[in-house]
C-alpha cells in the first residue's frame, strides 16, 4: 500500500486527470485554498476524480488560486470492495455522520431505504454526495461511493440480486458472537449490509428479510446501538471477516 500524504490538501475535481493538463477550480475550492488555507500560485495540492488515481498539482492564479496544473501521478486508481451500505435514513447531522463513516469504512454504495419506522421523511441526496466527497478528500480515499436514490425497503428487496450476501443487523439475532455469525457465509457475489431505523424493523419486514436467499443475522453485541453508531460497528465487522481488512 503506497504511503499516504496527509499534509497536502486534497481536492476532488470532476475532470479527466493527466500530466500536463490544467483544471479550473470552482469558486468554493478557490476560496478554501486562498482564503482559508492561505495558499497561492506555485503551492502544491493533491487532486483526484474517482477514476484516474491521485495526482500532484501546482496551483495557478493571480489574486487567489483558480486553476490546478497537473504534474504527476502519486497513486494509481484503486477499487472499493463490493460492500453496499443499506440504511434507514436519519435526520440532518446524524445522517451526515452516518454517510461519512460508511465511506471511511469502505462502502462502495450507499442505499437509503424507507421502512415502517423510518423517522426521516425527506432525504437530501445531493447533500449525501457532498458528504461522500468530503470524507474521501479528508481520508485519502480514491474511489467515490455511489449514492443511490431512496426507495421503500420492499422495492429494494424485490430488486436486489439474490446472489449477494445480505448482512442483516438484527438485535434479536440468536448468535451473540458477531464473528460466529459468518460461519459458512459466501460473499463472492457481493455484500449488502443493512441497518434498520431507530424504532427497529416491523415484524413483517423482519420476516421478509429472513426469507432472503443468502442472509446473515448479525448481532452487534449486548447493547442496543444507535443507528449512526451501527454505521461504524457493522461495516467494521464485515470488513474484518469478509472485506478488505482481512
Amino acid at each position: 500500500m503506497p504511503k499516504l500524504d496527509f499534509r497536502s490538501p486534497r481536492l476532488f475535481v470532476d475532470a479527466p486527470l493527466a500530466a500536463g493538463t490544467g483544471i479550473a477550480l470552482d469558486r468554493d475550492q478557490s476560496n478554501y485554498l486562498g482564503n482559508v488555507l492561505r495558499l497561492a500560485a506555485g503551492d502544491t495540492v493533491l487532486v483526484f476524480n474517482g477514476r484516474d488515481g491521485e495526482w500532484q498539482a501546482t496551483l495557478a492564479g493571480r489574486k487567489r488560486p483558480d486553476r490546478a496544473e497537473i504534474v504527476s501521478q502519486t497513486r494509481a486508481q484503486d477499487r472499493l470492495p463490493d460492500v453496499a451500505y443499506v440504511f434507514a435514513p436519519l435526520k440532518h447531522a446524524r445522517l451526515d455522520y452516518m454517510v461519512q463513516k460508511a465511506v471511511e469504512m469502505g462502502a462502495s454504495a450507499l442505499c437509503p431505504v424507507t421502512t415502517r419506522h423510518t423517522q426521516a421523511s425527506r432525504i437530501n441526496v445531493e447533500r449525501m454526495r457532498a458528504n461522500v466527497i468530503e470524507a474521501a478528500e479528508q481520508c485519502g480515499i480514491l474511489s467515490l461511493a455511489e449514492v443511490r436514490d431512496p426507495e421503500p425497503l420492499e422495492r429494494w428487496l424485490g430488486a436486489r440480486d439474490g446472489q449477494r450476501l445480505l448482512v442483516f443487523c438484527d438485535e434479536d439475532a440468536p448468535i451473540s458472537d458477531p464473528m460466529a455469525s459468518f460461519a459458512g457465509a459466501d460473499a463472492a457475489g457481493g455484500i449488502d449490509v443493512l441497518i434498520g431505523p431507530e424504532g427497529g424493523f416491523a415484524e413483517d419486514e423482519r420476516d421478509r428479510l429472513l426469507k432472503q436467499t443468502k442472509v446473515v443475522r448479525l448481532s452487534l453485541g449486548p447493547r442496543i446501538l444507535r443507528a449512526d453508531t451501527a454505521a461504524v460497528g457493522a461495516p467494521a465487522v464485515v470488513q474484518t471477516v469478509l472485506g478488505d481488512w482481512k
